[in-house]
């Protein structure tokens, strides 16, 4: 038996560190939202009494240090299961070391996967709970749409959605590390403190010029990235909404009211980014594919 399931990626509308934690974390304050592009992730059952891992894409771990690995193993360790052997097959298609939680995504993907295939019926909050303890970006994968996201990201709230527009991709040759991001901040904090009261007065509203007037990202003040002035050009040029870098990054993306605007700036963005892509909002973070 096997369950196939869509991971979306992700993008922070506002993204603000609060403080940094005496456990080495970070207290967050993030508005999150799903977008549609995703990885298709296959967990298969087999007799093999391992998790084994296969994927489309040469330079993703396929051992214990990919979170689909971690994933499967915290699940059956929580339902006190023992595995009798699965294989989880990626497809990989969100950009890897973006700051778009493709990685989150596919753990959020597996245990979405495992739950149906071992008919455990954990419910949302039991496996957000499963996945904060292997990756912070994992509970909002696991639940998608458009929230405020607190504590180390595991502190999910509701706000209304985003409404309709195209958002175009961005992401440099260029990785980086998450660690070194918030390391980053240890060492030189910020210099500005994003407006998160009026962003979420703007998402009250589903103003979409407001919002991405109010769109912030902190690690843009200490992280730098290749091409990142030209990206924001091309899609100011375009006539974009808004635009802000993701995660830590490197990944800039915009916000655009029509498609013809987002399709003409993705074209003009093939001189300063290796990965482009084009997508909308969407309202879940894991899709079970039927």
């Amino acid at each position: 038996m096997e369950v196939k399931v869509k991971a979306y990626a992700k993008i922070n509308l506002l993204l603000d560190i609060v403080n940094r934690r005496n456990d080495g974390y970070h207290d967050l304050f993030m508005i999150m939202q799903s977008v549609g592009v995703y990885d298709t992730v296959t967990v298969t059952e087999n007799k093999s009494k391992t998790i084994s891992i296969t994927c489309n894409k040469p330079d993703i771990p396929t051992d214990n240090k990919n979170i689909a690995y971690k994933a499967a193993e915290a699940f059956f360790k929580a339902v006190q299961k023992k595995n009798k052997g699965i294989n989880i097959d990626i497809v990989k298609r969100i950009p890897h070391a973006a700051g778009l939680a493709g990685g989150s995504a596919d753990g959020a993907a597996v245990l979405t996967a495992l739950d149906r295939l071992y008919n455990t019926e954990l419910g949302t909050d039991a496996l957000c709970r499963i996945g904060a303890a292997i990756g912070a970006d994992v509970p909002f994968c696991l639940t998608g749409g458009t929230l405020l996201a607190q504590g180390i990201g595991d502190v999910l709230s509701k706000v209304k959605p985003l409404r309709k527009c195209f958002i175009v991709l961005a992401k440099p040759d260029f990785d980086v590390n998450t660690g070194y991001a918030y390391k980053q901040f240890d060492l030189f904090g910020k210099t500005h403190t994003p407006d998160k009261f009026g962003m979420l007065c703007a998402m009250q509203s589903r103003n979409l010029e407001e919002i991405c007037s109010k769109m912030e990202n902190v690690f843009e003040q200490f992280i730098e990235v290749p091409n990142r002035i030209n990206i924001k050009e091309v899609l100011k040029n375009n006539h974009a909404c808004g635009f802000c870098m993701s995660g830590s990054g490197p990944t800039v993306f915009g916000i655009f009211q029509n498609k013809a605007d987002a399709d003409k700036a993705a074209a003009d963005l093939k001189e300063f980014a290796k990965d482009i892509l084009v997508c909308t909002p969407v309202s879940k973070g894991c899709k079970i594919i039927e």
